[in-house]
């Protein structure tokens, strides 16, 4: 039952949510971000601390990408040549993130975004948030 409860109040979620996210806000996703926790289907959270990676996302018109950087000490990243490019559109009033690799295709529902944060939401149901990453400083 309460499984049931759950899938319908996402897809009441998914057609109901309104967007607020417009085409001119989309610059925000530019740049270096961190997982900061991820909310499930069922209602449970699995919250995220120090990262040992990052998602570099840069958004251009109607498409973009994002690759997996790992922050060094020096201030530096290193990364694998992986890219995974997306399209932007817009349905019903959603802005909706369509990934494309070599090895698969899915899409996410941009639900949050503003310059510090922002967070998207699966086929599945699964929320992801994120947050601007902040590099760690070491006094010299």
């Amino acid at each position: 039952m309460k499984r049931i409860l759950s899938i319908v109040l996402i897809i009441m979620f998914w057609a109901c949510a309104d967007s607020s996210i417009n085409k001119e806000d989309l610059h925000h996703l530019n740049g270096y971000w961190e997982i900061s926790e991820v909310i499930f289907p069922d209602g449970s959270v699995k919250e995220y601390g120090i990262n040992p990676n990052i998602d570099f996302i840069q958004v251009n018109d109607d498409q973009g990408y994002r690759k997996k950087m790992k922050p060094q000490f020096d201030g530096t990243y290193d990364t694998t040549k992986d890219v995974e490019s997306f399209q932007i559109s817009n349905i019903n009033e959603s802005v909706i993130l369509r990934y494309s690799t070599p090895l698969s295709e899915w899409e996410e529902k941009l639900v949050q975004l503003d310059s510090l944060s922002f967070s998207v939401t699966n086929q599945e149901g699964v929320t992801y948030k994120y947050k601007r990453f902040e590099p760690i400083k070491i006094p010299q």
